[in-house]
């Protein structure tokens, strides 16, 4: 019998590690339901309810091309508003013509759920390994908070594809990660004797993901040009090779749309909506409702576009070569965001992995401060005390995620009924509010050396390595 204190049973060293891993477990449940409930009740505050309006386009356009119409010049009743994705996007939607709207609706809201959760499980098991916390955890408490944002909660009302596609061009980058290993700490590995595993192992598949993304929605281009820009070459001729590949396949099923699209449509702005919309959170309607105009300026855009191209690639170029390939693939996804004629809010999901690389180049901040402290070797600087180290990444973490939780509709305004300026410098503030986050991401997002091709554990202060090539 256990010796008591004052006629209560003592706890024995056993009996604690049965009741705290079940206490812990429970407070994490609790979390989580704290999680599930604070999106659910964001989604219904700061969100809008959408009803999967661009997938009925896209449905209706699929039902329209499969009996024989040409799939461009559909037009969704009662709507400006047509298929304006490439050819290759139709083959891929086609299958949804043979049922009904709303169950094609909900397979894609499941489908883009799993493929945000797979997302995440990329971008955070790493994370939480190196920290000791547990996968299952962390991942199931980053997927309702992310859900919470704009970005998602729109791609997921509106029955869009941004999700899909971001798993599309990250899985490249995970692949090159296998093939770096490869090369490196998992050299003699054995490879898998299938086919797919051998070619996923060992990065045979790195640009497949991004040629098809590219082949669905242009913008998805601009990783080929980063591939270039860092010398990844076989990246590179694998993705341009899928990407004309899969249309040309397009070609042989559709070739009046193939040809309608690249001659035509791409160029097209007037099925898309209008530039200086609320809801089109590039540099394009950023500067369109600057100047209170229902277009954009052209050479003043192509100016500013140009700028924040350069720096983007030159700042993922700087974090390849530092090491960091998450912090490219946000980079070079943010940057197409900012650049790109027309960004919808919905587009905006590379914010997602920003708000990873913030919060863990906090924490890893925080661990160094305190390994060095623990040593003797902290400086005192602007932040004295050890523990406060990585608080300013910290809270732009915090302030960005605020932003896209609250988002813009507040101060929706729409030409010529109302100006830009109708609520002041506030509201012109709040209006461009993501445009401008976006931007400054482009421009301030910090890389960690040596965190990406080394997605293995780390020592709790960062060690430089050499940059590790995906070609």
């Amino acid at each position: 019998m256990p010796a008591t204190v004052d006629e209560r049973p003592h706890v024995t060293l056993k009996q604690r590690r049965v009741v705290r891993p079940a206490s812990a477990t429970l407070a994490r449940f609790g979390i989580l339901l704290a999680a599930v409930l604070f999106a659910l009740w964001s989604v219904e505050k700061y969100g809008r309810h959408y009803h999967f309006f661009d997938l009925n386009i896209y449905h209706g356009a699929m039902v329209w091309w499969t009996h024989g119409g040409n799939l461009y010049d559909f037009v969704s009743p009662g709507t400006t508003l047509g298929f304006t994705y490439p050819p290759f996007a139709a083959l891929a939607m086609a299958p949804m013509a043979i049922m009904p709207t709303l169950v094609a609706g909900w397979m894609n809201t499941v489908v883009s759920l799993a493929a945000l959760t797979l997302l995440l499980a990329w971008l955070l098991v790493p994370i939480a390994d190196r920290y000791g916390w547990p996968r299952w955890f962390v991942v199931a408490l980053a997927v309702p908070l992310a859900a919470a944002t704009e970005p998602v909660r729109e791609t997921l009302g509106f029955g869009q594809v941004n999700l899909l596609l971001a798993l599309l061009i990250y899985a490249d980058f995970v692949a090159l990660r296998n093939r770096a290993n490869r090369a490196g700490p998992q050299a003699g590995t054995p490879v898998p004797a299938r086919a797919l595993r051998r070619w996923w192992a060992t990065g045979a598949t790195a640009g497949v993901g991004v040629g098809l993304a590219t082949a669905i929605k242009l913008t998805p281009g601009l990783f080929i040009i980063y591939f270039l820009v860092t010398k990844q070459w076989r990246a590179a001729a694998t993705s341009a090779a899928t990407a004309v590949g899969v249309t040309l396949l397009t070609f042989v099923v559709g070739g009046p749309e193939t040809i309608t699209y690249f001659t035509s449509v791409v160029t097209d702005t007037s099925k898309v909506g209008a530039v200086d919309a609320t809801a089109n959170q590039a540099l394009s309607g950023l500067l369109a409702r600057l100047y209170d105009s229902p277009t954009t300026p052209t050479l003043m855009w192509l100016a500013f576009a140009m700028l924040i191209l350069a720096v983007g690639l030159s700042r993922a170029k700087t974090a390849h070569a530092e090491g960091d390939e998450l912090t490219s693939f946000t980079l070079v996804g943010l940057t197409a965001n900012a650049v790109c004629p027309i960004s919808w809010t919905h587009h905006l999901v590379f914010v997602i992995p920003a708000l990873v690389i913030l919060v863990d180049t906090a924490m890893r901040r925080r661990a160094a401060a305190r390994a060095l402290a623990s040593r003797g070797l902290w400086t005192r600087g602007p932040v004295g005390i050890p523990a406060l180290a990585g608080l300013r990444h910290a809270l732009a973490a915090l302030g960005v995620y605020l932003v896209f939780i609250v988002s813009i509709w507040r101060f929706e305004h729409v030409l010529p009924k109302v100006s830009h300026y109708a609520n002041g410098l506030p509201g012109a503030l709040g209006e461009n509010s993501l445009a401008l986050v976006i931007i400054a991401l482009v421009a301030l997002l910090p890389w960690r050396p040596g965190a990406a091709p080394a997605f293995y554990a780390e020592p709790g202060l960062p060690v430089r390595v050499p940059a590790v090539r995906g070609s």
